[in-house]
């Protein structure tokens, strides 16, 4: 993400890097011969008291998100971070609580809502009446270097949080209703990762409407390529499905966001009582690319710092849904159902 996010500064006129700061020297080194010769560091505060920046942008493993997020905010710099905010809801409001006060601009990375089909995925689930079934999962069979890049990630998390923040946060968009409960189960498939861990989850959330929602996320070698691929959500009046008919999303991590098309079935009949609209299939194969996806999350910052764009609603949703995963983990770890 950093990588992507980097280039995209690169490219536009407005930003210029000032510095790039990763663990190792080769990844910060890769990245300074490709975008020209930019310095780099070993340190972020180093680099942060060295280069003033006026932005900064956090892509860093999710335990350090908070810290970093916190020490940019209290430099006066703006600020884009990648979700999660940060690994509690209450750390993730003080730092909203922060931004507020500072004036600083803090946009958080939740790159669905950028993405022009799913955009239209949630505008056309806003026609189907109520109560919504929202069903997405997002299961990743990896190995190697991707496997390794999993058990990092549940040094801080598990799998339906990391990636259910988006998706439960679709929900959200989708129901604009309140959640009232959550449940969630989960499994520990790999001597790999700690006791504590469970790198198989699924959670339920239901909301005041009605409405009802699961997400089921799955990391590892041991994943199953079936049924990998599922975001669909049904109404009274219907269902929208995003179709995946272009590639098979497990052998890329960055595929979750890639959509065939949009495939829309209509529930009204006629006196027969047979369907009397042909479902309707709108092809969002010319969608971008994760680095293009990754300019647009960054047009969203240049505006919000040029054209002072209030994002207390955007900061709000972020810390929501990090509320609701959060106690979709606890549900699981507790074998419980939580009230929100």
């Amino acid at each position: 993400m950093g990588t992507s996010h980097a280039r995209a500064y690169h490219a536009m006129d407005a930003f210029e890097i000032v510095g790039l700061v990763s663990r190792t020297p080769a990844s910060r080194d890769r990245l300074s011969a490709e975008l020209g010769g930019l310095p780099t560091f070993s340190s972020f505060e180093h680099a942060l008291r060295v280069t003033a920046p006026d932005v900064v942008s956090v892509n860093t493993y999710p335990d350090t998100h908070a810290e970093y997020v916190r020490v940019s905010l209290e430099a006066n710099c703006h600020v884009f971070v990648e979700k999660p905010l940060a690994t509690t809801a209450d750390e993730a409001q003080t730092l909203v609580d922060l931004a507020q006060r500072a004036n600083r601009k803090l946009v958080i990375g939740y790159i669905l809502r950028v993405h022009p089909a799913w955009k239209k995925f949630i505008s056309l689930a806003h026609e189907l009446g109520k109560p919504l079934v929202m069903r997405m999962n997002l299961n990743q069979q990896s190995s190697g270097e991707q496997w390794r890049t999993h058990r990092k990630l549940m040094d801080s998390m598990s799998p339906i949080v990391d990636c259910g923040v988006h998706y439960v946060d679709v929900m959200c968009q989708m129901t604009r209703a309140r959640p009232v409960t959550v449940s969630a189960i989960g499994a520990r498939l790999s001597d790999e990762i700690a006791q504590d861990m469970y790198n198989y989850g699924h959670l339920q959330v239901s909301f005041d409407d009605g409405s009802v929602g699961w997400y089921e996320a799955g990391w590892g070698p041991m994943m199953s390529e079936t049924a990998s691929f599922v975001k669909d959500v049904v109404g009274p009046l219907g269902s929208v499905s995003i179709v995946d008919e272009v590639k098979d999303q497990t052998d890329d991590i960055e595929g979750h966001t890639q959509t065939g098309g949009l495939k829309v079935h209509y529930g009204s009949r006629d006196e027969a009582g047979h369907f009397d609209q042909l479902d309707k299939v709108i092809d969002s194969s010319d969608e971008p690319s994760h680095d293009e996806l990754c300019a647009l999350e960054q047009e969203f910052l240049l505006r919000a710092i040029l054209e002072d764009l209030d994002l207390t609603d955007h900061m709000q949703d972020a810390v929501s849904s990090l509320q609701i995963v959060l106690a979709a983990d606890q549900a699981a770890r507790e074998r419980r159902t939580i009230n929100l």
